[in-house]
């Protein structure tokens, strides 16, 4: 049985969006439902555009007395179905969503999704269990400084956390670093290209053997965007692949699609380079070395290494973590034939 609920006093048949007023949470609004006698959230935005947006159950008391409001919209339903609120708003735009009871990692879990993220976190496929290459098992090292990192649970995958100079999860071969990935969302990966850091990562990943960039959503997203000309990211977006044509941006249209991109791609690169290490091994040290995607011959020095140069040189670098992307060029600008 389907039962519609609304309330009276503040907020009555409105969703109301509220900046958090607590200065140290990550979560920074606050969302109140015209459910029974009134639901309360934090969630970090106002509404779930680019992907689901994680929320957290608070009380009706910790709604703001006087609560800066950000977004104030008739509601005109708010049903409970199972372990699901479906949300539909009196606009024109934007006006559907549903808020989510589930259970992940264990633990009892809020998501607020729209259609279109809805659509994207069930892309209506099943990947494979078969193992990628016919590796039997793979070893992928994940970045230290990657928040919610891909687990890898259907596949044979182990993983290893370690700093690494360039991508988020990276594939060691040899005692090198031969290939890498670099993760982005939708969002990240048009602010790193507006704001210029997109263009130092693909020339850090260019330094490696293998490398390449995958995006957790479609390429028509970005012909959506109402926050940047469209434009002007397929542009720039075009022009990186064109000066860096060996580092690959893949559109993979979802999270769980993009972590079995990185887990077939790394298993390919992994075969590739056990054949490029054993023709070294037959024809002897030095005979055979690992080609950039730039077509340039690479050997990578360890982090340690350059850390050690730069402070030699004067260059002021971090006791740990990774090196900023001037402290690399400036290590391979002095040393152009390694």
């Amino acid at each position: 049985m389907v039962a519609e609920f609304s309330v009276g006093g503040d907020g009555a048949g409105e969703l109301l969006v509220a900046l958090n007023p607590d200065p140290e949470s990550k979560l920074g609004y606050l969302i109140r439902l015209p459910l029974g006698t009134g639901m309360v959230f934090r969630t970090s935005d106002t509404w779930p555009r680019l992907k689901a947006l994680y929320c957290h159950p608070v009380d009706l008391d910790d709604w703001p007395d006087d609560p800066e409001i950000v977004e104030r919209t008739p509601v005109r339903s708010c049903v409970r179905r199972g372990a699901a609120i479906d949300l539909v708003l009196d606009r024109g735009r934007e006006n559907r969503s549903q808020v989510v009871f589930t259970t992940a990692r264990g633990r009892d879990m809020v998501f607020w999704q729209s259609p279109r993220t809805r659509k994207q976190a069930r892309p209506q496929v099943t990947t494979p269990t078969a193992r990628a290459a016919g590796v039997a098992a793979l070893e992928i090292v994940v970045d230290t400084r990657e928040q919610y990192a891909y687990r890898f649970g259907s596949q044979q995958v182990s993983t290893v956390k370690r700093a690494l100079p360039c991508g988020d999860y990276g594939l060691v071969a040899g005692g090198k670093l031969v290939a890498a990935v670099e993760r982005k969302s939708l969002s990240d990966l048009v602010s790193s290209l507006m704001n210029g850091t997109l263009r130092f990562a693909l020339a850090e990943l260019a330094a490696l053997p293998r490398a390449a960039v995958v995006v957790e959503d479609r390429y028509s997203s970005v012909f959506k965007l109402d926050w940047v000309r469209p434009a002007v990211v397929a542009d720039g977006l075009a022009e990186l692949q064109v000066r860096w044509a060996g580092v690959p941006i893949v559109f993979a249209e979802s999270r769980s699609l993009a972590e079995e991109w990185v887990y077939r791609y790394l298993a390919a690169a992994h075969v590739w380079a056990q054949d490029e290490l054993a023709l070294a091994e037959r024809l002897g040290p030095g005979a055979v070395e690992l080609e950039t995607a730039t077509g340039q011959l690479v050997s990578e020095p360890e982090t340690s290494e350059v850390r050690t140069w730069a402070r030699a040189n004067g260059l002021t670098v971090p006791d740990r973590g990774r090196l900023r992307p001037g402290i690399w060029a400036a290590w391979r600008a002095a040393h152009p034939t390694t």
